[in-house]
């Protein structure tokens, strides 16, 4: 037992020093509000967005390398590790299993479709406040201390979120992008798969199965099709887990706490980046109203290919998975 945690101790270890940067660039490039037409000052006059323009992943792993150097690329990383700690106990213990796993995620037990819908659900809703915690501290442009996690919680969480940390799962729309995600590969593409290529580990006859190529690459072509699915929850999923809920006793869960709840900069620490942003951040005073209103408004705002940006780690995502089960048939 003491041998299994070192060595996914280690391997889990490496994996977040290469992961946690990746992750960083793509949170950011999602995340970035990157109006195309022009905005109305505090005195209502016309004025072009002057914020960042970053297009791509790569291109937004350089700029937070030259902003806010290594410590910006390891934004993110004490929330992942204490995720990944305990979700590596939980598998390792509760699951019995011989591998941990990365970031909320952890390999269901064998079940049928629902359960595997049900499985997966409860385990988001067991990460969503990570995942949430992860993203606001990837994105802000405040410094995170490593070792006072209280001190950036009061960065990170509203006054409101503090009080009642329950109003995480209320964040409008999160909820929903989040369960549609899980159910679509849950029960729409598992459920194709199976029907297309059945899992020659199912039935306890492994004997002669073979894959069917031409079945298997219709089931590819569905994976990397469903990216167009796929890639604008992501994207929506991520934009509305950094929009912070303020809400007094006589408003809804959206509406707006400013002068008591926004973060001024002499009260807490200094910007990551001495000149400038990384990323450019949404005004509170204008959230998200919930998913399809996310949808709309990033369409109408930042143009319809905002939603698919760094859409071919979506669909890098949907080959290797179908790769990974095309391996069981090759596998003795």
């Amino acid at each position: 037992m003491i041998f299994d945690f070192i060595v996914v101790g280690s391997s889990t270890l490496v994996g977040i020093l290469i992961s946690v940067p990746l992750t960083g660039a793509l949170v950011r490039l999602r995340a970035n509000y990157n109006p195309k037409g022009l905005q109305l000052d505090t005195d209502g006059n016309v004025e072009p967005h002057t914020g960042p323009v970053v297009t791509s992943f790569f291109g937004m792993l350089k700029r937070v390398k030259r902003i806010e150097g290594w410590a910006g690329l390891y934004k993110g990383t004490m929330p992942t590790v204490l995720a990944t700690s305990v979700l590596m106990l939980f598998t390792l213990l509760a699951l019995n299993s011989s591998s941990g796993s990365y970031h909320t995620r952890a390999d269901p037990p064998i079940a049928g479709p629902l359960g595997t819908l049900a499985f997966s659900i409860f385990t988001m809703l067991l990460s969503l406040p990570v995942v949430i915690l992860t993203d606001r501290a990837i994105t802000t442009p405040y410094r995170l201390p490593w070792l006072r996690p209280l001190y950036s919680l009061r960065v990170l969480l509203t006054p409101t979120e503090r009080r009642k940390p329950w109003l995480l799962y209320t964040t409008p729309g999160l909820l929903l992008s989040q369960v549609l995600h899980i159910a679509y590969t849950t029960l729409v593409m598992r459920g194709i798969r199976w029907f297309l290529v059945p899992d020659p580990t199912v039935g306890g006859d492994e004997t002669g199965v073979t894959l069917n190529s031409f079945r298997f690459g219709i089931y590819l072509g569905l994976e990397i099709w469903s990216t167009a699915i796929l890639c604008p929850l992501e994207v929506i999923s991520t934009k509305l887990s950094i929009q912070r809920n303020h809400a007094a006793p006589e408003y809804n869960s959206v509406e707006q706490e400013v002068e008591d709840d926004a973060v001024e900069g002499e009260t807490y620490s200094e910007y990551s980046g001495a000149e400038e942003d990384v990323i450019g951040l949404r005004h509170e005073k204008d959230p998200y109203q919930g998913l399809l209103d996310c949808a709309k408004r990033v369409i109408d705002e930042e143009g319809w290919k905002a939603l698919y940006r760094a859409w071919w780690l979506t669909m890098l995502a949907g080959i290797t998975t179908a790769l990974a089960f095309a391996a069981r048939f090759f596998v003795n």
